[in-house]
């Protein structure tokens, strides 16, 4: 390949590309890219013709990679990663910016012991903003713009387009010594209506025509652990959670299955251009570690 062959690709067409396929509108790639719709379009047109093949389609839900596009996307983010990095390395100038992330709190000790302060630590000119809330919380903070990338499980409130990080193994958990009553409700213990365990227990329930009741109530989940503990009411828990002092419930008293999450990566769809590099690194740091979880 010879300087200036027609081979080569423009690393501006390709940011252009990543934004549009993320976004799921040339206008607001364009906003975001402070490019005119014309000027963005016509990069993406020069980028097809380079390639050979088509990598946006318009559809109802917006433009959507094809699966040339889907193979450029990953490549692409990968090129521009590494030539961002190479970049800042030499230069001396690293990532900044703001990053708002949000994650349940369930699985907060695991990232803020030990993911976030690793991300921090090599990008000390970020300004990283982390919040806990339910899943369902979170996703409508996103979809608000208030959030740069959030953690959340795929229920109750599913969002289109998030990248697959583990399964969760919920499970019925009780006092060691509890003993219920199969002719009385299940006394439970829950977070609010935007969790997911709370929706797929409740969800169970009803399908199985077990009645219930809510004893306690609380958005922390040393609370509801505590609850249970202390045989006050049952709960839904991450498998990996429960205590000596704890047991998984099933069958035999009388409890439905209960199906599995997916823990999901979603980005925000109103990033700055300036902030939009941090935010991508954060997201490959949590893909990195938390992707192989199971």
């Amino acid at each position: 390949m010879t300087e200036g062959s027609s081979d080569t690709l423009d690393l501006e067409a390709l940011r252009s590309f990543v934004a549009v396929a993320r976004l799921g509108s040339l206008a607001a790639a364009a906003e975001q890219r402070h490019r005119t719709v014309s000027a963005l379009s016509m990069q993406i047109k020069r980028l097809e013709t380079r390639l050979g093949t088509r990598l946006l389609l318009r559809g109802p839900r917006g433009m959507t990679p094809t699966a040339a596009g889907d193979t450029l996307l990953g490549e692409a983010r990968e090129l521009l990663r590494h030539h961002d990095g190479l970049v800042a390395r030499i230069s001396g100038r690293g990532l900044s910016g703001r990053v708002r992330f949000g994650l349940p709190e369930d699985y907060a000790s695991r990232l803020v012991g030990r993911l976030l302060p690793d991300f921090l630590a090599h990008h000390p000119d970020v300004v990283l903003e982390a919040v806990t809330a339910t899943s369902g919380d979170l996703a409508r903070r996103l979809e608000r713009g208030e959030l740069s990338l959030i953690v959340a499980l795929d229920r109750p409130h599913r969002l289109i387009g998030g990248e697959p990080l583990w399964r969760t193994t919920p499970v019925w958990a009780g006092a060691r010594e509890l003993a219920l009553a199969p002719d009385h409700p299940l006394p439970l213990a829950l977070h609010p209506v935007d969790c997911p365990y709370r929706h797929l227990g409740v969800e169970a329930l009803e399908a199985s025509g077990r009645p219930w009741h809510a004893v306690f109530t609380s958005t922390s989940i040393h609370a509801l652990e505590t609850a249970v503990e202390a045989g006050l009411a049952v709960s839904i828990l991450e498998r990996d959670r429960l205590t000596p002092a704890m047991r998984e419930l099933g069958e035999a008293e009388g409890l439905p299955p209960l199906p599995a999450c997916e823990a999901q990566l979603h980005y925000g769809r109103r990033v700055t251009a300036a902030s939009w590099p941090a935010v991508e690194a954060l997201g490959e740091l949590l893909k990195q570690r938390l992707g192989r979880r199971e």
